[in-house]
């Protein structure tokens, strides 16, 4: 596409198209003298998994581990996006969506979607070292912080904690607690924004948010929303709502009081 652009070849309302420019359904795109026609809208969809210990969160073939987009259905015309990833130590929440500004925007800090992990440590965290994971550590030289730490619960050398995150980089939480001196043991991701792991769904599971937890996601991130005709190749369709009341997150439909 872009040898083409860099050639003259593409033309959008009239003009010959530039590298990096930008265009939505809307604009006329001529390529050689011909009119493309217009793409119809697809239907945002977005699958839930809960990621199992020894999995990679990559479609690169390896012979080590086995990939999450294995498990995932097949998208004619289309492709399964990532929300970010989990390393092949952790498990959980995992999110895929078939839109790219959908996966972007749940993605990118400005828009303040945060993620909550449930961890599992050997050792037990002063008050003092809670307060300063709160207030931020260097790590890389760059300060990374929980935006919520909280003790769940534990006995012996083992500890939970449930902790917050605005962003998800790598290691992030594993690097957190090592600089209190506690090692973590296990971890698992439980909420992505308002999307919380149900209970029910077993380890390499996957299901498919319902149209209207999809629908209310994508009016929390101003995205599009096309509401699906058919519902026969959603085979994991989720017959409840996987959200949670979260801040700019409208009511479910027919429930607006």
């Amino acid at each position: 596409m872009e040898r083409w652009i860099q050639a003259g070849r593409v033309v959008v309302d009239g003009r010959v198209a530039t590298l990096g420019q930008r265009v939505t359904e809307v604009e006329n795109i001529v390529v050689d003298g011909r009119e493309l026609a217009a793409r119809k809208s697809t239907p945002p969809r977005v699958l839930l998994m809960n990621k199992r210990v020894g999995t990679i969160v990559s479609a690169a073939p390896t012979d080590n581990f086995a990939s999450v987009f294995d498990e995932l259905p097949a998208l004619p015309g289309g492709r399964w996006i990532s929300v970010g990833r989990l390393d092949v130590n952790t498990s959980g929440l995992l999110l895929f969506v078939n839109d790219g500004l959908l996966a972007h925007r749940l993605m990118h800090p400005s828009t303040g979607i945060d993620r909550e992990y449930a961890v599992r440590v050997e050792g037990k965290l002063e008050e003092m070292g809670i307060q300063q994971l709160k207030n931020g550590v260097l790590i890389d030289g760059e300060i990374g912080r929980f935006s919520d730490i909280r003790y769940y619960n534990g006995q012996g050398s083992n500890h939970w904690y449930h902790v917050v995150l605005m962003e998800g980089r790598n290691r992030e939480v594993r690097l957190l607690f090592a600089s209190q001196g506690v090692k973590v043991t296990r971890l698992k991701r439980v909420r992505f924004g308002p999307v919380v792991l149900p209970s029910s769904l077993r380890r390499g599971q996957l299901m498919e948010l319902r149209s209207d937890d999809v629908r209310r996601i994508c009016d929390l991130l101003k995205v599009g929303f096309v509401r699906s005709d058919s519902n026969k190749s959603k085979k994991f369709n989720a017959g409840k709502s996987v959200l949670i009341p979260y801040p700019g997150l409208s009511a479910p439909k027919g429930d607006r009081n």
